[in-house]
């Protein structure tokens, strides 16, 4: 996940900043935050926006919503801030909460801040400097599912910050009913409706699996890994989604992204991560080995629900993030291909539900 200079779109006032949190963080911390720090912003991510805060002696990271979110827990950052540092007690996966500010007058909206964790993150592609070999590729493969697998098996009732999160039963049901909405919502008139898919989801939806924390958004990209191991996972990013609801809808979700080598050029061309290298796991390996570790069974006619809710969703997510590319609310190349993206997530469930 690379970061360079801050887009004029989403600048913030630095200073203002810098002044608010060393009169709200701990005071070794703030010790540490002499003037004004240098700031980043990192390239990856399609919700809210986050940035480096560089110190000469402690970096930081930043995060905000865009200009012109409406809302919803994805852009809750008390939500995201307050799950972080309950889990934190649990998860030893998640990075040390420094500080939330709700005053409007700082930047415009909330935004909170935290400890960088400091390692490698993968993107599209490998890092320079950063290769893996195939067998190297296998464990860190492993290792991810791992770590979604120990996620899951949170205890979540045992933190009740974390259990306030489940809305009890029908978790899927709520899933595939707003996802619909979302999705008609955002359309516009140069992609598919995916009114097929849709009912195909309503039609078949299973009941829930028993509740777990699950993360939401679980890519290879969104873990820190290891400076000196590029195989062990040291962290998990980006929170946003998280709640409590069917585990596999969290696998079902992460698979989606997950373009492995022999996928046809479209998908491999869409990637968001180096899947595809020799020695990575397919997609079937991911859930025998997941479905393996946390003693579940499921058939290859449960499976494809939860596969075609993970694509739909996804394109759901493009879609939205589509709709204010071509409104003009944001100006970010990388969305200009989003639409894309949606007509071909159509096809792929399409192909899946036969």
């Amino acid at each position: 996940m690379g970061a360079g200079a801050v887009r004029e779109e989403d600048a913030f006032d630095v200073t203002a900043v810098a002044e608010w949190l060393r009169a709200h963080v701990a005071d070794d911390l703030a010790e540490q935050m002499v003037g004004e720090p240098q700031v980043r912003q990192f390239d990856s991510g399609a919700s809210n926006l986050t940035y480096e805060l560089r110190w000469p002696e402690r970096a930081l990271v930043l995060r905000r919503p865009p200009h012109g979110a409406l809302g919803g827990s994805a852009h809750n950052m008390r939500r995201e801030h307050d799950l972080q540092a309950a889990l934190g007690r649990v998860f030893p996966h998640v990075p040390r909460m420094a500080a939330l500010c709700t005053d409007p007058t700082i930047i415009g909206g909330d935004f909170y801040v935290m400890d960088k964790l400091e390692g490698t993150i993968l993107g599209k592609d490998l890092p320079d400097g950063v290769s893996l070999t195939p067998e190297q590729a296998t464990a860190l493969c492993h290792n991810a599912v791992d770590t979604l697998v120990e996620l899951h098996d949170v205890d979540v009732s045992a933190v009740p910050a974390l259990a306030d999160l489940d809305r009890g039963d029908g978790y899927v049901h709520r899933q595939v009913s707003s996802w619909s909405k979302r999705f008609r919502a955002a359309a516009t008139d140069d992609v598919p409706d995916l009114e097929g898919v849709m009912t195909w989801l309503a039609e078949h939806e299973p009941a829930d699996r028993p509740h777990a924390l699950i993360h939401n958004d679980f890519r290879l990209d969104n873990l820190v890994l290891a400076q000196d191991d590029p195989t062990r996972v040291v962290g998990v990013l980006d929170w946003e989604l998280a709640t409590v609801g069917d585990p596999l809808m969290d696998l079902g979700g992460a698979l989606a992204y997950w373009a492995q080598a022999d996928d046809d050029e479209t998908r491999r061309a869409l990637r968001l991560q180096p899947t595809h290298l020799p020695g990575m796991l397919t997609r079937a390996e991911v859930v025998e080995r997941y479905c393996a570790a946390r003693g579940l069974a499921v058939s290859d006619q449960e499976w494809t629900f939860y596969e075609v809710f993970g694509l739909f969703r996804l394109a759901g997510i493009a879609q939205q993030i589509y709709q204010r590319y071509r409104a003009g609310a944001t100006t970010n190349p990388r969305f200009a291909v989003f639409g894309t993206m949606v007509t071909y997530l159509d096809s792929r469930c399409r192909a899946l539900i036969g």
